[in-house]
Order: C-alpha cells, then sequence, then structure tokens
C-alpha cells in the first residue's frame, strides 16, 4: 500500500492480535495497560488498552492489498496484492511447520502484469484465493488461485516478469495458471464470497455486479450499478449486501437483486471504506476521505420482503473515535462493538468501543426494563420493608390496585367507594360523599315531588345557590352561654339543598346536625364536629365534644384549652378574652380550632378567617357561608372558590361544579394533574347529562382506561365497565355488528320490538303451548321467504323472538338470566362457510361428535375439521 492510507486486519484466530498494512505488515498484539504481557515502548491505544509490536515484514512492496489466511495453520499467513498483479504468500516471522514453508513465498502471477486490487479467501474451501485485476483487453480480471497447485511456470511466462519478482524464488514456486478466470474486459475493484454458498462470488466489475458461480462459469447473474466498490456480505443476513460509489451507499438484498433495497447518502467527500458489525446485527460503519467522524447506520428491522417497497428503518450516528484524520478502522471479530482505528499520517492506533443506545420499556404494569448490547436489565421494586409507606406509587399502579377491588363499581352505597380506593385519598373521600349525597337527594321522593329541585341536585351547589329565591334572615341566640346575644343567619329551600349535598343535614327544613354530630364523633374528627357544633351556636356542645375528644385521645391539650377557653367566651370587643383568643389562635396547628375561634372573634358578616381557611374541607366551607353569608355575599363567595377549584382540580370542588360543564373543566385539571382516568371515568358516569357524557374530554378519558384494562388484561373487568357504561350511560350501547341476512332479499332476520309485524304465515308457537310471550320466526320478515332448513331435523330454523305490545317497551331492560333467555344456544343458526349446509347449533354438535362428514347427502365437506375448533369436538375417523 506505498503511497496510500494504511488499512487494519484483526487475526481470525487471535482476539488480540492485528496487522497494520501500509509499505509494510506490522503484527500488534493488544492488552490491558500494565498487563503482564506488555513490554516497554508499547503504543497506548485507550486508558486501559495498549498494543505491543511482534513483528514486521517488509518482504513485500508494492502492496496494494492483504488478505489474512482463514485456517489455523499456519496462523499468520497472509496474501499480499502487488501492483504488478502478483499475489504473494508471506508471514510475520513464526517458525513454520513442513506445511508452512510449502506455502510462504509462493507467487501467483497472471498473464498480464496489471494492478491486484483485491483478494478473498473463500470462507469455506481455504484453497481458493480470489484475486481482482485491473482491465486488460486480452486477460480476465478475476482469477481463483489454488494455493495447493504444484504448477510450475510455463515456458512461455515472459522474461521480465521473472526479473519483477524481488527474492530469487524456486520454480516450484511460482504458479501461472489460476484455477478458473472469469470477468473479461472489465476491472475488478472489489470481491466477496457469498457465505450461502461457497461457490459463489460476488465481484465489483465496470460499471456492475456480477455474481459468478463456479459450477457454471460462463453464466452469471448481474445488475447495473455504480456502487461497485468495497462489497461486503453481512455476517448475519448473508443475503445482503453492501457496496459504495463516491457518497453514496448500497443496500442489496440477493433475494431481489435488480435494485438496491435501500440508499444510504453520505457527505460530499467520496467514501473509503464500509464494513459490516460482526457482533452486532444490521450495524455498519463508512468512512469518508480525510474525515475524524465514522458514520453508524443501524438497520433496526430485516430487509423487506420481496415486492415490498417501504424501505427498513434507519437509525444514523456519528461517533470520533479520535482527533485527527482516520486512515482506516477494522471491527474486532467478537468483542461487542468495538474497533480499531489507525490515523492517515502517522499511524497513531486508538482502541474504541461503540456504545449502544439505551432503549426503555415500561410495561402496563409498571415493570421498567432496558436493553444495553446484549444485556437486559429489569428494575424491580425494592422489597424493603417501609419502602412502599416513604415512596408514592405511581397512578397506574393505584389504578390497576383499585380496578382489582372493583372500585367504582359500588352504585348503592356510593361513598363505599373511597374505600376500595384505599381510603387514604381525602380527595378521593370527598368526591364519594358529594356523589352520595347527591344520589341520596335525587333518591328523595319529597324533591322529586318537586321537579326543578330534583334536577338541580347534580348541577352543583353554585346553580343551586343561583336559583335561591325567598330568603330569610333569622337572629338565633346562643345555647349554653349566659349571653343572650343574636347572631343573623340566612334560610331558603336551596340553602338547606346545599347543607344537605354537603352531608350536614339530612332532609327536611330543620337545621339538625346532631345525627352528622354523633357520626364524627364515632369517626374520632373531635375538632371538626365542635366547629360544627359552635357554628350552630350550640356552644355547650362544642364543649363537650371538645372534652369527650380530650378524654378518648388520652389528655389532648389542645382540647382541653380550647373547650376552657370557650367556656368564658363574651361578645365584648375590647374584651381580654378576645384578645387572648385571637393570640391563641394563631398557636393552634389544627384548622378546625382555629376557625371557632376566627367565628368567635368576628363581626357578622366578616367571616373571612373562616371562609378562606384552605385547609378546612369545602364542604364544611360552603355550609358555613350558607348558613352566615347573605344573597349579596354567598354567590360573589361560592364563584370565587369555584374557580380556585376548577385551576387547582381539587376534586372537592365537584360539590359546587356539579356534574357539569365546569365539572369536567375541573375533572380535566385533575387529571391533568394526577392521570387518574379512572376516577373521572366513574365519577362523570354517576349522573352527568347527555351533553357532558357526549363531551370529547369525558369520552376520551372512559376510552384511555378501557384500553389500560385491556393492557392490563382485565378483560372481565372491562366487560363489567362497559356494562356499567352501558348502565349509566344508554347512548353508550354498542349497536350489534353481527347480522343473519335473508338468501333471498338480503335484509336482516332480526326483530326489533318496535318493528314487529303482525303474526301470520311463519310464525309459530314455541315452547310450552299457549305461552304468549315466546314465539319462533321462520320465515324473513322483510320478503316472507322461509328461512332454510336444518340438514338434520329438517325444520325451518328460527330463533324466539319476544311478542312487545307496543314500542315503549323497547328500552326496558332485558333479562338475559340462564332461565329467561329467549334463545338457547342449542337453537342458534350455524352453517359451514365451505358448503353452506348447516342447522341448529345443537343438532350440528350432536351430528359432529360421531361423524366427521357433512350431514347432507352426497357432501364430502369434513366441516368441522375446516376450524380449529373442529378438534375440540371428538369424531369418529371412520
Amino acid at each position: 500500500m506505498s503511497g496510500s492510507k494504511p488499512d487494519i486486519l484483526w487475526s481470525p484466530h487471535h482476539p488480540d492480535r492485528y496487522v497494520i498494512c501500509d509499505s509494510e505488515l506490522g503484527l500488534y498484539r493488544i492488552g490491558p495497560v500494565g498487563g503482564t504481557e506488555t513490554k516497554p515502548g508499547t503504543l497506548p491505544l485507550s486508558e486501559e488498552t495498549a498494543a505491543t509490536l511482534l513483528a514486521i515484514n517488509s518482504d513485500t512492496p508494492y502492496m496494494k492489498c492483504v488478505a489474512w489466511y482463514p485456517k489455523h495453520e499456519p496462523e499468520c499467513l497472509l496474501a499480499v496484492g502487488q501492483a504488478n498483479g502478483r499475489v504473494v504468500l508471506t508471514s510475520l516471522g513464526q517458525s513454520h511447520n513442513s506445511t508452512c514453508k510449502e506455502l510462504v513465498g509462493k507467487e501467483f502471477v497472471p498473464k498480464h502484469a496489471r494492478q491486484c486490487n483485491t483478494l478473498a479467501w473463500n470462507p469455506v474451501d481455504n484453497n481458493l484465493l480470489a484475486a481482482g485485476l485491473d482491465k486488460h483487453r486480452a486477460d480476465f480480471s478475476v482469477l481463483i488461485w489454488d494455493i495447493s497447485s504444484k504448477f510450475a511456470p510455463e515456458t512461455s511466462v515472459a522474461a521480465e516478469k521473472i526479473r519483477i519478482s524481488t527474492v530469487d524464488l524456486d520454480s516450484s514456486m511460482v504458479v501461472t495458471k489460476p484455477l478458473y478466470e472469469l470477468g473479461q474486459n472489465d476491472a475488478c475493484l472489489s470481491l466477496c464470497w457469498l457465505f450461502r454458498d461457497p461457490k459463489l462470488l460476488l465481484a465489483g466489475m465496470h460499471r456492475n455486479l456480477a455474481i459468478f458461480d463456479l459450477r457454471n462459469t460462463s453464466q452469471k447473474m448481474f445488475v447495473n450499478t455504480k456502487a461497485i466498490q468495497g462489497v461486503t456480505v453481512d455476517p448475519h443476513f448473508h443475503d445482503r449486501v453492501a457496496s459504495f460509489f463516491e457518497g453514496q451507499v448500497a443496500i442489496w438484498d440477493l433475494r431481489k437483486f435488480e435494485k438496491p433495497v435501500l440508499t444510504l447518502t453520505e457527505q460530499s467527500k467520496p467514501l473509503t471504506k464500509v464494513a459490516w458489525c460482526p457482533t452486532r446485527t444490521g450495524l455498519l460503519a463508512t468512512l469518508t476521505r480525510d474525515s475524524n467522524v465514522i458514520r453508524l447506520y443501524d438497520m433496526q428491522h430485516t430487509p423487506t420482503p420481496i415486492g415490498d417497497e417501504t424501505e427498513p428503518t434507519i437509525i444514523e450516528r456519528s461517533v470520533q473515535p479520535c482527533e485527527s484524520q482516520i486512515g482506516s478502522f477494522a471491527w474486532h471479530p467478537s468483542s461487542q462493538n468495538r474497533m480499531v482505528v489507525v490515523s492517515a499520517t502517522n499511524r497513531v492506533m486508538t482502541d474504541f468501543t461503540v456504545f449502544e443506545r439505551i432503549s426503555l420499556a415500561w410495561s402496563s404494569t409498571t415493570s421498567l426494563m432496558w436493553a444495553c448490547g446484549r444485556h437486559l436489565y429489569d428494575c424491580a421494586e425494592d422489597s424493603a420493608e417501609g419502602a412502599e409507606s416513604t415512596v408514592e406509587k405511581d397512578i397506574a399502579t393505584k389504578m390497576r390496585e383499585r380496578a382489582q377491588s372493583r372500585y367504582g363499581h359500588d352504585t348503592l352505597q356510593v361513598w363505599r367507594n373511597h374505600l376500595l380506593a384505599g381510603g387514604n385519598d381525602p380527595q378521593l373521600k370527598s368526591l364519594w360523599y358529594d356523589l352520595s349525597y347527591m344520589k341520596q337527594c335525587a333518591e328523595d321522593m319529597e324533591l322529586k315531588l318537586q321537579g326543578n329541585k330534583q334536577s338541580l341536585v347534580y348541577s352543583g351547589i353554585k346553580n343551586i345557590i343561583r336559583t335561591s329565591s325567598g330568603t330569610t334572615e333569622s337572629r338565633r341566640c346562643w345555647i349554653g352561654s349566659d349571653r343572650q346575644t343574636d347572631v343573623p343567619r340566612f334560610s331558603s329551600e336551596e340553602r338547606c339543598l346545599a347543607l344537605r349535598l354537603c352531608g350536614w343535614i339530612s332532609r327536611g327544613p330543620d337545621i339538625d346536625v346532631e345525627t352528622f354530630l354523633r357520626s364524627l364523633e364515632q369517626e374520632r374528627e373531635w375538632e371538626r364536629a365542635a366547629a360544627i357544633a359552635l357554628f350552630n351556636l350550640d356552644i355547650r356542645r362544642a364543649i363537650q365534644i371538645l372534652n369527650k375528644g380530650a378524654t378518648m385521645e388520652k389528655g389532648d391539650l389542645n382540647l382541653n384549652v380550647v373547650a376552657m377557653a370557650l367556656s368564658g367566651y363574651t361578645d365584648e370587643k375590647s374584651s381580654l378574652w378576645r384578645e387572648m383568643c385571637s393570640s391563641l389562635r394563631l398557636q393552634l396547628k389544627n384548622p378546625y380550632l382555629c376557625i371557632m375561634f376566627a367565628f368567635l372573634t368576628s363581626e357578622p358578616g366578616a367571616y373571612d378567617g373562616v371562609l378562606y381557611e384552605s385547609s378546612v374541607a369545602v364542604r364544611d366551607r360552603v355550609a358555613f357561608a350558607c348558613m352566615f353569608l347573605s344573597d349579596a355575599q354567598l354567590p360573589h363567595y361560592i364563584d370565587k372558590l369555584t374557580n380556585e377549584m376548577k385551576e387547582a382540580g381539587n376534586l372537592e370542588g365537584i360539590l359546587l361544579t356539579g356534574l357539569t360543564k365546569d365539572g369536567v373543566d375541573l375533572m380535566e385539571s385533575f387529571v391533568d394533574r394526577t392521570g387518574d382516568v379512572q376516577t373521572a371515568s366513574f365519577c362523570t358516569l354517576k349522573g352527568s347529562p347527555g351533553e357532558v357524557l357526549k363531551d370529547p374530554r369525558v369520552q376520551c378519558w372512559i376510552e384511555n382506561y378501557r384500553n389500560l384494562l385491556d393492557a392490563w388484561r382485565f378483560w372481565h373487568k372491562r366487560a363489567e365497565f362497559d356494562i356499567l357504561r352501558g348502565k349509566l350511560d344508554p347512548s353508550s350501547k354498542p349497536l350489534a355488528q353481527v347480522f343473519v341476512s335473508c338468501n333471498f332479499c338480503g335484509k336482516s332476520i332480526s326483530y326489533s320490538c318496535s318493528a314487529m309485524p303482525h303474526q301470520g304465515r311463519g310464525f309459530s308457537q314455541y315452547g310450552v303451548s299457549g305461552s304468549p310471550t315466546k314465539s319462533k320466526v321462520t320465515s324473513c320478515p322483510g320478503c316472507r321467504k322461509p328461512l332454510p332448513r336444518c340438514a338434520l331435523c329438517l325444520m325451518n330454523m328460527g330463533t324466539p323472538v319476544s311478542s312487545c305490545s307496543g314500542p315503549g317497551k323497547s328500552d326496558e331492560k332485558v333479562d338475559l338470566t340462564r332461565e329467561n333467555k329467549l334463545s338457547q344456544f342449542n337453537n342458534w343458526f350455524t352453517w359451514c362457510h365451505n358448503c353452506r349446509h348447516g342447522g341448529h347449533a345443537g343438532h350440528m354438535l350432536s351430528w359432529f361428535r360421531d361423524h366427521t362428514e357433512c350431514p347432507v347427502s352426497a357432501c364430502t365437506c369434513k366441516c368441522m375439521q375446516l376450524d380449529t375448533t373442529g378438534n375440540l369436538v371428538p369424531a369418529d375417523s371412520s
């Protein structure tokens, strides 16, 4: 390779040895830095590896190409192509046995001297060496030599041929008769043997790629192309070949050799080398002239099948092994994605590893895996104690666990759904209690008599307050206090309905919270119960609750202090009690204890300390507002609080928005914040009007949740969700997708209750005699033609239909229990799609238990065997 850039060849047998080919051959051994085999003067290749020079061969000048002998013995035998066309077998200083001595120094001389461009050893028959030469008008350019040949040079060989040889050779070491001669009148620039058949040789000739078959050298298969340089076969896919011309790389599929399956366009500079990675499927490296970058093309999929014009997916990368210009590179034959590069000028070598792209995969069950090279890593959750309490679970994990517990399916006691969700999310608890109170109010017979009130239940307190009229103001005295101070309160039918939705009262115009207080005491919510008792002006009841809580909670100091402070309540504005309570309120941590003192120290109508305490439940603040704010203040406060809930996506705001468009806006913020499409789907189905259920956002949440259930393979739970959805949203029931059509008119033979024809010809009683509810149709309802007959019982096929009295019953629920089904499976239509014969399903199953052929005479169709399910029914082979 005199005057050209160097090249690298890895030893096919020793993974730690390679040869640098330039004006001379240099054999190197690569090893770890500081290893026992390294010697002084080693060349560093990377931070971990260094190269040691083992041997140099300068006996073959005018070197143009080199190929390493693939057999183990002799281990360092190289074929060198020279500028005069000769091919010389040489070695790198090893002690050789008798076999090796017969090969080393052997020359293969063409008839006419011209440059040897490429060499290729046959991978199976290792005695065959192919050489590609420049064009000569009277000679072949592809010569295949047999290195074991014993032929002496012919007498006709010109004397100048012997003089060109650099060493004195015995005549027996010169071979002039090749085993095969191919490719006349064309220059050969590249060669490679095909792995799929060792008798096939692929050659890059003048303007065409040709495949020669050594079994018939007179014929060849070729394709016209300019991409004839650097032909190389993918070691992992033997039908895929790469070649290049100037700045383009052509990828060929030998099964479809008419044109490239893919063309890769490089930079404007011409290419100098392309090479498939021997350890990585579909990874091709390319090098351009005067470049310090190697381009990598990762072909993710196998070549496209014959006839498919779509291109495979290609991922391009660039790697820079060194700063200087790269002369050549070579993939390591066994170490994954490893290569050695040599600089173009001063033979500086670099050991470089191409790091794989890391591919992540996150399953629907939140299992995380990633692949890097040949390794597959699974990220498992920490099973140590306490890990679940410190790290919050992903929302997908939560939804999966809730789905397994049938979360959202309790339609009787709606509030229980928050327990099915774990019971530890206050927002979910508030949501399901809101929906439970809405359901109770919607089913209240008293409200049903007032149609306008019942229709407002699911519209939210915001809309209920807007319709409020006839609000009355009353002044109530404190209960249990010596001071008879009057406190203004407001009431109306709409405000009472709002208090019911807040859960404070059960029913009726009277505000009686005693039942609610007892339930709070059972749940040990002492502070909240005391605050609600205080808001109802029952200061004695509030003190009793605090004392009881202090006793039950083993002497909670805060409860005792607050109870003592309440007992000294005075309404004097400049009293010491008010001053002390104002300072004490700031030191209390429980928000309900704070708002108790805020309420006692506030002026009538100015209750900002209670209304804007964000730590207090929204339902309690809204109920307080409904009791103590006037008609001018209440709507303004409700609107402001509603907007805050919508922006924050706080589910407690459903109490205000209801299941309306505002509720969908709030739920959208909630889903954006948490990703909980499960809760959004169940919530919107619980009472939303039709126009809300048709909202694209609602449909998106529902479909995404259904897809999640499918991804988790919860087929039955997805079916249960669809059934629940059909009950709560009748418009979502899917239409029938399979029909049985008439052979004569082509119309469906299905009957609908709203279009039931009068019973006449074609209708016969089915089942119990005299039954008015079941009749069997045996003719087409459109053209009145009879339906086909069963091949076994010869009766016209047909299934029972219900005799509806009118169209009004078409929307009623149908009882599909086993006993009440109109048509049992045995009466269903069934037929063979091959011979078109059939009958009742029960008769067909009974027949094919003992037979394999069709029951119709002279029909030899093996109907049941045409389907894989036919193997489930035993049949007599005779």
